[in-house]
């Protein structure tokens, strides 16, 4: 079974919708058997590609709202990361460009499969929300990449190009297909959509459905009890 997820490095709720589904997987019977695999989608594809502002001002702009209001906001959102474990610094966060992050994402997948993906997910996001580092920013990018195992040299190759910009665009493209208008956005078997991050059990019941759907039961008409042959022969 395969869960796609459309979302971006710089979405919180793209972050805990990650735990949250995470903490459904460690409950699921057969957790073990699910691939995961994340699709890139761009909140702001006009960001800059190395942002200074703190997006607590991009934001509190954009809106239209008092930055008093906007941390206010903030505020609520860091207890809600907090119970899921996770120390967001979203005062300190820059408004950036991800299109490169999500192109090293695509390295990822293209190099190790979507395992190796995931662990560059989770250092991307964990760099951005926990450590307030620039996912725009070439060399944050490298290191993240590295210190899960990519080579520096064709990392550093990637970001000096546009490979994997096609991929990146085809994601967004089959978003649009699907209706996505915000992330994060979870796709089962391509048949079961689940949209923001819900909670761990609504996740359980989707995966759930899923295996249900795709492992059907034979049920049984008649009882068991009718004349047949076995693995020791037939009595006769």
């Amino acid at each position: 079974m395969r869960v796609e997820i459309w979302s971006d490095v710089v979405c919180p709720w793209c972050y805990l919708g990650k735990r949250r589904l995470e903490a459904a997987l460690d409950r699921f019977e057969h957790g073990a058997e699910v691939e995961i695999v994340y699709r890139s989608f761009e909140l702001d594809p006009a960001a800059p590609h190395h942002g200074h502002e703190r997006t607590l001002t991009t934001l509190a702009r954009k809106y239209g709202r008092p930055e008093a209001d906007m941390r206010q906001m903030m505020q609520q959102l860091i207890d809600t990361a907090a119970a899921e474990g996770l120390e967001f610094r979203l005062f300190d966060n820059v408004h950036t460009n991800t299109i490169d992050a999500h192109r090293v994402l695509h390295l990822a997948l293209a190099t190790g499969g979507p395992a190796l993906q995931v662990r560059l997910k989770e250092a991307l996001l964990a760099a951005y929300f926990t450590r307030a580092e620039d996912v725009g920013d070439h060399a944050v990018l490298t290191a993240a990449a590295v210190g899960v195992g990519l080579d520096a040299d064709r990392v550093a190759e990637v970001l000096a190009g546009s490979e994997y910009a096609g991929e990146v665009e085809a994601d967004i493209a089959q978003a649009r297909a699907y209706g996505v208008s915000g992330v994060p956005f979870f796709v089962i078997d391509e048949r079961f959509g689940i949209s923001g991050a819900q909670p761990t059990e609504v996740f359980e019941q989707a995966l759930a459905q899923a295996w249900t759907a795709s492992h059907p039961v034979v049920e049984m008409v008649g009882g068991a009890s009718g004349e047949a042959c076995g693995p020791d022969g037939c009595a006769i």
